[in-house]
């Protein structure tokens, strides 16, 4: 049997602080500190506690080379090697070992940066909730807890500043200045179908297609992409669209059609999303959701192992978003977009992997429940919708 180490592994030393009654009640030092371990293996998906010798046996075993297993053991020992074998640190060649394989050569396979692997997957939520972590506090909360924050913008530069002239007037005007994020969602309203296909069409559908080679070709869309490769797939959550029955659907580009994926009925629907956006029920009652959901392998197929690509995938998310609320406010509603998902459990849904493709955010829009907007100022002249 061969084995080596797996494809991207990353070690952090974490210290726990507790107080040792010994040593403070004979006049010592009252805190004691323990060091441990953590190996994070974004093909496994966990972090895991290793010893120092397990450490010691993980730096010296390549993870492109083959080692004979008798050889490891000879060096690190065979209780050492068996258990990183068993924890899918190490990679073995035997059918054994062929589910951890499996995960590692799919990691290897995609091209990941592997920092921009390690952000990924340990980036992750499941099984956000108001209970178990996620809060909204207000402004003054926030102030209360953390005092002033740093200040609205830089101070730099000397000499006299050049005064630019005012911002004149513009066609975009009328859809910027009444864009804003919703919080407020009219849990009846619901949105046309015309509204619907506009907003899907013009924001993720093709607009053209363009053939690079014999059987290659990319997409035109209406929001730029890092290297024209358009990864970002849209995955519909419809909780009240007209003409579309609740469920889930994706939205394909070409056919600017929706296939369903999972029917639902309103309350399910209702549900999905509240747990899909970590319980911001503030956000959850919109009545057309979109995931964005990046396929790796689309974008990795140019910039493979890059340092960049990850993020690269987050500002075509972020694009599109922007196209989307625009959309939205030219038809007269308010929009959102979020990145306080619960992840890992929206690619359990949609039954994607974490190595292969990556949930960057949801959005959505809809009518509001009070009509138009009401404004409250906040400190340094912000604006928040209440």
């Amino acid at each position: 049997m061969k084995l080596r180490r797996c494809a991207v592994l990353y070690v952090e030393s974490r210290e726990e602080l507790a107080i040792d009654w010994k040593v403070v009640l004979s006049g010592g030092s009252a805190l004691a500190a323990k060091t441990q371990w953590m190996a994070l293996a974004p093909h496994l998906d966990l972090e895991l506690a290793i010893d120092a010798r397990q450490l010691a046996a993980l730096g010296g075993l390549s993870h492109t080379v083959w080692t004979e297993r008798a050889a490891a053991e000879q060096q690190f020992g065979e209780v050492c090697v068996a258990s990183l074998l068993e924890l899918g640190l190490l990679i073995g060649d035997t059918p054994q070992y062929a589910a951890q394989r499996e995960r590692d050569e799919t990691l290897r396979a995609a091209h990941w940066r592997p920092l921009s692997a390690l952000a990924h997957t340990f980036g992750r939520w499941r099984g956000v909730t108001e209970e178990t972590g996620m809060e909204a506090p207000t402004f003054q909360a926030l102030l209360e807890r953390y005092g002033e924050p740093p200040p609205p913008t830089f101070d730099l530069g000397e000499g006299e500043a050049v005064k630019l002239p005012g911002a004149t007037g513009g066609p975009m005007d009328a859809q910027l200045l009444r864009r804003y994020t919703g919080r407020n969602y009219d849990p009846q309203g619901s949105v046309s179908l015309d509204v619907a296909a506009r907003l899907l069409q013009r924001t993720f559908g093709a607009q053209e297609v363009r053939q690079v080679g014999p059987h290659a070709s990319v997409l035109k869309k209406t929001s730029p992409s890092g290297g024209g490769l358009h990864p970002i797939e849209a995955f519909v959550l419809a909780q009240r669209v007209d003409g579309v029955a609740p469920g889930l659907y994706h939205y394909h580009p070409l056919e600017h059609a929706l296939r369903p994926l999972r029917k639902l009925d309103s309350e399910a629907a209702a549900q999905l999303a509240r747990y899909m956006l970590a319980d911001q029920h503030w956000l959850s009652g919109a009545p057309l959701q979109v995931v964005l959901v990046a396929r790796m392998e689309r974008s990795f197929w140019k910039y493979r192992n890059h340092q960049k690509a990850y993020r690269a995938l987050a500002l075509d998310a972020g694009h599109l978003s922007q196209t989307f609320y625009l959309l939205a406010t030219e038809a007269g509603y308010p929009a959102f977009i979020t990145a306080a998902i619960n992840d890992a459990d929206i690619e359990k849904t949609l039954g994607l992997d974490h190595l292969r493709h990556a949930v960057v955010a949801m959005c959505g829009c809809g009518p509001a429940s009070d009509g138009e907007r009401a404004m409250v100022e906040l400190r340094y002249g912000e604006t928040d919708v209440i």
